[in-house]
């Protein structure tokens, strides 16, 4: 499976991005955070897939959960 974010030095200076993109992740994460739908972030970003979005989402989720601690 290739990986949904990139961080490369030529796109963005490292930016983590959603691959294929010059979009930064951040930023789907902060129109989710403020309460906008993905199909808003869509409109707006053209070149981003919803299975890109989709994809990325996961990919952050799934890191998270391998990082999890039990407490």
């Amino acid at each position: 499976m290739n990986p949904a974010i990139l961080s490369v030095a030529d796109i963005m200076g490292g930016t983590p991005c959603i691959a294929g993109t010059r979009v930064p992740f951040q930023t789907l994460l902060d129109y989710l955070e403020a309460g906008q739908p993905l199909d808003e972030f869509l409109l707006d970003f053209p070149s981003v897939a919803r299975e890109k979005a989709v994809a990325a989402l996961q990919q952050a989720g799934d890191l998270a959960l391998a990082h999890a601690r039990v407490a």
